[in-house]
């Protein structure tokens, strides 16, 4: 007896993170794309949706008054594989997902590792007003064009780099965001000093300045003093912009 074909998976939005004091209408997104492995056809892993779900809740209470809603994407499958770039098909179809959902709100997407490279990949869309990319896996492979930032014009962008990620080359992030700068003034880079890939060492740090940045981008709020100034300095002071310690306690608008 013939097996039946199991069907292809597909991609879905998580329940949408909010917290109880946030207003009934939701009136910006922040899309959350986790991490995960350069080539896999394996379904998406429940432990990187997991783990993106303290990120989004902290996100949430950081545009509680504002109507933000967090929604973490789950992918097809694991991998980016190669010129496919799923995750950053699925990121696509995702917005596409949030204005069907909530009709034309603003959309930030905000990614770590691949997640990080598939925000950035998938910013051209025309609901997409902000990225952030944290530790972003940007390989260079010999002969191949260059990650393109094309798509970034228009956009506030963001991008959070451990200076001791022995996974994805900080370097690397540099040279793309020097690159996106010279067309979109709009970009600032972060330095999180001795920290890693996974951004562990100074996490309150990083999600202060996350949440500060989505505010800011998706609601017209007031930058903190460190991230306006990111903003406005030419390279390469705005794009190794070292992240202070107690960040998150001490914000000034």
């Amino acid at each position: 007896m013939a097996q039946r074909a199991l069907p292809l998976p597909a991609a879905r939005l998580g329940r949408a993170v909010r917290t109880a004091g946030a207003p009934h209408e939701v009136s910006g997104v922040v899309l959350l794309l986790p991490d995960g492995e350069a080539d896999s056809r394996r379904r998406s892993s429940p432990l990187s949706y997991a783990a993106q779900l303290p990120p989004a809740r902290a996100l949430a209470r950081s545009g509680e008054g504002d109507g933000l809603a967090v929604h973490v994407l789950r992918y097809r499958w694991r991998g980016w594989n190669a010129e496919h770039a799923h995750p950053a098909q699925d990121a696509g179809w995702a917005v596409d997902e949030v204005q069907r959902l909530y009709g034309d709100v603003p959309v930030c997407l905000a990614g770590h590792g691949m997640g990080g490279r598939a925000a950035l990949r998938a910013a051209g869309h025309g609901a997409v007003t902000s990225v952030l990319a944290m530790a972003p896996w940007l390989p260079e492979r010999a002969g191949a064009e260059p990650e393109p930032v094309r798509q970034l014009a228009g956009r506030r962008v963001l991008i959070v780099h451990g200076t001791n990620d022995a996974r994805t080359d900080p370097e690397l992030s540099y040279r793309l965001a020097e690159r996106a700068k010279k067309s979109n003034r709009d970009v600032c880079r972060f330095e999180v000093h001795s920290d890693g890939h996974a951004l562990r060492q100074h996490r309150s740090e990083v999600l202060a300045l996350a949440g500060d940045f989505v505010r800011g981008s998706l609601f017209a709020r007031s930058y903190a003093r460190p991230v306006a100034d990111a903003l406005a300095a030419p390279p390469p002071l705005g794009l190794r912009m070292p992240l202070a310690a107690g960040f998150g306690r001490s914000l000034r608008h």
